[in-house]
Parts: structure tokens; sequence; C-alpha cells
């Protein structure tokens, strides 16, 4: 989550982009929520924000979707299909982040059905069931975190609520990824979808002729093993491309790591 310390990120260019990126860091044992005090001194009303409009733009998507660093450790956002799952533990935040922007730019609203998540893309929709109790609530992923090793979601004051997890602040928990786009997957085209901002190449030849094309094309599936594909593309010239990379910025590192400074990115 964001709210609290700001994160250093990779090409950040804009105010937008720069309020994408901060991070929740206020930890308790209560999820990531520290508990709001009725003998504060200042006492403050927690009410509901209203209907917000999801934000979805294009420009959010390519900012989100970049790799991030968070004490130490670089997280890389990747796509998703409908019915990945993943079992972890769920925390919950509230009081104390109520109003304050999320990674995607909203404002969190600790009644709506909002979670965070490392790296699904923003506007998932996911199902969480707890592992505990049977209980299962559908929320949307419009944050970054939590940033606890083992944690794997953090739900909003009312998802959390609505699967009986407050009074003890986690839970065994699966997610299953079941709409993207801040929609549920009805037909068996969306189910079929998988969640994706731009695909990203990187050329590392072009040949007038297929047997040249093809030769670099073994040389690098050599030195790959798997890591990326190597595809040709046929056009005015036979253009070899390695595939895969789930970013522009990941796709820069391949470049840096690998001495291709003068390779071309291609996003389609």
């Amino acid at each position: 989550m964001l709210l609290g310390r700001s994160i250093k990120i990779v090409l950040i260019v804009s105010v937008f982009a720069s309020v994408i990126f901060t991070g929740c860091s206020t930890k308790s044992n209560l999820g990531s929520y520290i508990p709001y005090s009725s003998q504060n001194k200042e006492k403050k009303s927690f009410e509901p924000l209203g209907e917000q409009k999801i934000k979805n733009s294009k420009a959010m998507h390519r900012a989100t979707m970049r790799p991030y660093k968070v004490h130490g450790k670089w997280y890389y956002p990747t796509l998703a299909k409908v019915g990945d799952t993943q079992r972890g533990i769920a925390s919950w935040y509230g009081p104390n982040f109520h109003a304050k922007l999320t990674s995607n730019g909203e404002m969190y609203d600790m009644y709506a059905m909002t979670a965070a998540h490392k790296t699904l893309p923003m506007n998932s929709m996911v199902r969480v069931d707890n592992l505990e109790n049977g209980k299962s609530v559908v929320v949307r992923i419009n944050d970054r975190g939590p940033f606890i090793t083992g944690r794997i979601i953090d739900l909003s004051n009312k998802a959390a609520h609505a699967i009986d997890m407050v009074a003890k602040g986690t839970a065994s928990v699966k997610i299953t990824v079941i709409g993207f786009n801040a929609k549920v997957a009805s037909t068996k085209e969306e189910k079929e979808e998988t969640a994706s901002v731009g695909k990203y190449y990187v050329q590392v030849g072009a040949f007038s002729k297929l047997e040249g094309a093809k030769i670099t094309k073994r040389k690098f599936e050599l030195i790959l093993e798997d890591r990326y594909n190597v595809i040709i593309k046929k056009s005015d010239l036979n253009r070899v491309w390695i595939s895969g990379f789930r970013s522009e910025q990941e796709a820069q590192d391949f470049k840096e790591e690998n001495g291709l400074s003068g390779a071309p990115i291609i996003a389609k």
C-alpha cells in the first residue's frame, strides 16, 4: 500500500506517476492498520467517501505496471489470467489510511470493497476465500501492498468484515482472479482474457534473408534458456524480436544487462 512512505520508482516523469508509488509502511499486529483510539485528543470522523470514479486510464496502467522497490526488494507487476490463484495471509487496513491516495490515484475508502496487491494489474477483480471459516468476498485491486513476508493481500475494512477477520487482523486465504478492468468476467471471451497494458519486444536483429534471422534466433534461444521467447517478425525485413516482457522498464533492464544498448524496444 501507499500512504506513508515514498518509494523510489524508475522513470517517474509526472506528478501523476509520483503519487502512484508511495506506500503504506505503518504496520501493526492487526494487519496493516493501527487501531483508532477513542482516547485520541483529536477525534476524527471516518465517513464513507461515496461513489468515486474508477481510475482506469492507459496512463495509470502504464505507471502502475512498472517495477518498483520497497524496503530494498524489487516487485514486478505482471500479467494475469482469469482463474489464477494464490494462497497466503490476508491483512487489512482502515482508519489511518482513510481518504488518502492509493497506488492508482484514487482515494482509499475503508467502506469500499477494495484491496491492495503487490503485482496484480490495477482494477483486477479478485475473490478472497477465508480458509479458516469458509467465508468469501469479491474485491477490486486499487493499491499496492502488503509488504510483509507471507502476506499476499490487504483488504479494506469493509471487505475484512465480510470474511470475519477484523478482530484477528489476519487470515489464511486463497485469492482467485475473476475479472479485469473493474468487471467480473461473465462471457467466454472475458473468462479467457489476459490482463495486459501492452506487449513489449526488444529487437536484436533485422535481416533481408530469412536464414540470417533463424541463426540469430537460435543464438538467443540458447542464451535465454526459456526465460523469454524469441520470434521472427516478417515484414520488409526478417526481424528477430525477444518477447515476454511485462513492462517497458523490464525490457529496458534486459537491454542494459545484456549489452544491447542499441536495440530498439517495440511496444504493441
